[in-house]
């Protein structure tokens, strides 16, 4: 072959190595690289120069006890198909992929190994992120409130530990319906046995399916044998974190597990009996979950055996000076500070504001103020995060810009002549603020943008009394 094809020839095959989507790792006899595409340089995170011609275990580094299936089918001769590895680059870095290695012969010897390898490594980490098997921390002395609306959902929860049955936690974001699964393991017969939490958001239908139910090797390009969450946690409690989420044909999947306490690995011919009880939690109410097409009808009926449903912050108002203290005990500790609570000011705007975040936005609210404090040992209302105020305010308006419409709209009695339905405005508008700060003149007119002399006038132009001072 002459030289110039020789070297087109090279050139060609350099070309489709790099243009395949797979990554190819090739040794030689030495366990030195000979081929290392640029698919693979991608999975591994390396250049050409770190790994060419260099031996595979001087580059790369293996967990203890396992071996490289590169070199293992260089020495043993041994082909693997759709076998899971995990090992470290030169920087430490972790990698892991499903690999198809062989060795390579010429006249019945052993010459060499090839690897054909597919990433698998951003899809372990979110399955290792999504999925939490702790031992749990929460009992139902975590959580705070005295409030009658709390306690009375406490009350439920404790007489759910008694059983088995499925339980189906319904609360907003923010509200702490992992914090009340968390106390009914532990406080049932199931503490000692695994609590495994799996959010339903976190990861795609095809993983989530892998993830519950378990895989077989084969089932799929780069599926192993694994047991799956239902399996792992045999005897214990399985959270499964915004069930409304999950695809409604998989929810199908899931309830016939429930009905049958078995469990069949994808790809598997084999039923594996489970003895788990299922917590749920959903982040809607459940009928319009159903009306909507997040959740199964007859999944709901079998997962609501027992329903819980937390109550929002807004509906437990006289809970939030017992957070507040909780909150800043958590971050004086954290922060090494010495707060000593909050200003009236900053309780009343508080008490104030609607909470779509709820508990989780409340604790959030806390942390960042203490950020902004220097010395002091009070929380004041300028040490509130801008964002929180301006929220605040846009809250506080709702009510006078309702008032407002219905003004426009000639619902309210009397004239319709400017300015005395401007003069009725006002004295609304005022007094709204007033009873807001519990008739503080001081607060309102900070609120309203007013000296408290301009205010004082006001309440008299439009015979309102200063009530408290």
């Amino acid at each position: 072959m002459k030289e110039d094809q020789l070297h087109f020839m090279n050139a060609l095959y350099e070309y489709i190595m790099d243009q395949v989507d797979v990554g190819i790792h090739a040794i030689d006899e030495e366990g030195k690289t000979i081929i290392y595409n640029r698919k693979m340089r991608e999975i591994e995170a390396m250049d050409t120069q770190d790994v060419l011609h260099k031996n595979v275990l001087d580059v790369f580094m293996f967990p203890e006890n396992q071996n490289s299936t590169l070199v293992r089918a260089l020495q043993q001769g041994e082909e693997t198909v759709n076998v899971k590895q995990t090992y470290f680059n030169n920087k430490g870095t972790e990698i892991t992929t499903i690999n198809h290695t062989f060795p390579f012969r010429e006249k019945d010897e052993i010459r060499g190994a090839v690897e054909m390898a597919k990433d698998v490594t951003k899809i372990e980490r979110l399955m290792r992120s999504s999925t939490r098997k702790e031992d749990t921390r929460f009992t139902f002395d975590s959580i705070i409130g005295q409030s009658d609306a709390i306690q009375e959902v406490i009350e439920l929860s404790k007489r759910a530990t008694r059983t088995s049955s499925y339980v189906l936690v319904v609360g907003e974001t923010g509200t702490g319906k992992e914090l009340f699964a968390q106390s009914i393991h532990n406080g049932s017969a199931r503490a000692s046995a695994p609590f495994i939490s799996q959010n339903c958001a976190a990861l795609p239908d095809n993983l989530i399916e892998g993830l519950l139910f378990g895989t077989t090797k084969g089932a799929f390009t780069g599926a192993i044998d694994s047991a799956g969450l239902f399996e792992q946690a045999e005897g214990g409690t399985l959270l499964l974190d915004e069930i409304n989420s999950m695809n409604i044909h998989l929810q199908a999947k899931l309830l016939r597990v429930l009905q049958e306490k078995r469990v069949r690995r994808i790809g598997g011919t084999k039923d594996i009996p489970i003895n788990v009880r299922i917590i749920a939690t959903i982040n809607e109410d459940p009928i319009d979950a159903i009306a909507n097409d997040h959740l199964r009808k007859d999944l709901y009926y079998r997962l609501g055996v027992v329903t819980i449903f937390i109550p929002p912050l807004r509906e437990r108002l006289d809970d939030i000076p017992l957070l507040i203290e909780q909150f800043i005990t958590k971050y004086n500790a954290l922060f090494d500070m010495k707060v000593l609570g909050v200003k009236p000011e900053v309780l009343d705007a508080l008490n104030a504001y609607h909470w779509p975040g709820n508990v989780r936005e409340l604790e959030h609210v806390i942390e960042a103020s203490m950020n902004l404090l220097l010395d002091e040992e009070w929380i004041e209302y300028d040490h509130l995060p801008y964002h929180f105020r301006h929220k605040s305010m846009t809250s506080d308006q709702s009510a006078p810009v309702s008032k407002l419409a219905s003004f426009l709209n000639g619902d309210e009695e009397g004239t319709t002549h400017l300015k005395d339905q401007l003069d009725a405005f006002e004295k609304y508008y005022i007094e709204h603020f007033l009873h807001k700060n519990q008739w503080s003149i001081s607060r309102t007119a900070k609120q309203l943008g007013l000296s408290r002399q301009s205010l004082q006038y006001r309440l008299k132009k439009v015979g309102l009394s200063s009530k408290n001072e």
